[in-house]
């Protein structure tokens, strides 16, 4: 039989935020509370097949988190890769091929009785970096995802930024090689074709790195910490351009702390020493000269807690 202590009141349950993270390896639904901390998680590979096929996988997340609640939620913070389109509440992401203008906020109202907020997945990641990671009191802040793409998202003046349609901070797409390669935007020369993980490996097969089939970043990472001469000057390619970004945006929108996760930036100095050599020589002007480049301390739960930001008032 439960048993009360007279004279005290049980503290009230506070209600969680319902958080979603979609990219195009994995979808991610969890609980967070006020203070930013995860409270419950799920997450399931996103499926190939058609557009109902993905979102079947997210509404079985997202049932199961409501269950944990108890059925009620503060809100719903949606971090998605983009494009997005936050006048319709609409997602194209460039990775989910079979999502073109998928409704997702229609979607989830009518299934949580809560609010619905959407964000870009680099908007959301960066708002998680300084809200709970290695972003905390930062107040010109870009966090960015040096993975299977290179994404990002900004926060100025303390708050996120989002830009006209909710896109901005597509850092990946900044053009540092304006005679490079295609980029799967439709551009070319963009950080993306040189930094990406995939596009590391592919050069480096290129240059004569004899790598298994099906090898990738994490290959390539363990080959250059082994002392392979095309590796290292694989890694030290894909700094550079991160750090010609960098400097770039530093100095449109005069940063104080650059954030960097991802599955590349598991790398550490691989790619962090090289980028902050790099970065001293992009870097000239006083205001961004000493512009910080950190690692992420979130890992894949930046995505979530940053949502979850959507919502909760964070400052």
């Amino acid at each position: 039989m439960a048993t009360s202590t007279p004279g005290r009141t049980a503290p009230a349950r506070r209600t969680p935020t319902l958080a979603i993270d979609i990219g195009g390896t994995k979808i991610a639904v969890g609980l967070v509370d006020d203070d930013g901390a995860l409270v419950h998680q799920a997450k399931l590979p996103t499926p190939d097949g058609d557009a109902e096929a993905i979102w079947a996988v997210i509404e079985s997340l997202v049932i199961e988190a409501l269950s944990t609640a108890g059925g009620a939620v503060r809100g719903v913070g949606v971090a998605s890769a983009g494009p997005i389109d936050l006048q319709t509440g609409t997602v194209s992401p460039i990775n989910i091929t079979e999502w073109q203008r998928f409704p997702i906020v229609d979607r989830l109202s009518a299934i949580v009785d809560a609010p619905v907020r959407l964000g870009g997945d680099g908007l959301c990641m960066a708002m998680g970096e300084r809200w709970r990671g290695a972003g905390r009191g930062a107040e010109f802040l870009l966090g960015m995802v040096v993975s299977t793409g290179v994404g990002g998202g900004l926060v100025l003046d303390g708050a996120p930024y989002d830009g006209r349609t909710g896109n901005a901070g597509h850092v990946g797409h900044v053009v540092v090689d304006p005679d490079g390669r295609p980029c799967t935007c439709g551009g070319r020369g963009c950080v993306e074709t040189i930094a990406a993980g995939p596009r590391m490996a592919q050069w480096a097969r290129e240059q004569g790195w004899d790598a298994p089939a099906g090898a990738d970043a994490k290959e390539l990472a363990d080959a250059a910490a082994a002392g392979n001469a095309i590796a290292l000057r694989t890694f030290a390619r894909g700094a550079t351009a991160v750090a010609a970004m960098i400097a770039s945006v530093g100095a449109v929108c005069d940063l104080d702390l650059v954030v960097v996760g991802g599955g590349v930036a598991k790398a550490g100095p691989l790619l962090f020493d090289p980028l902050r050599e790099a970065l001293h020589t992009y870097a000239g002007l006083d205001f961004i000269r000493d512009l910080r480049v950190v690692p992420a301390e979130l890992g894949g739960d930046a995505g979530l807690v940053g949502a979850a930001a959507l919502v909760i008032s964070v400052r």
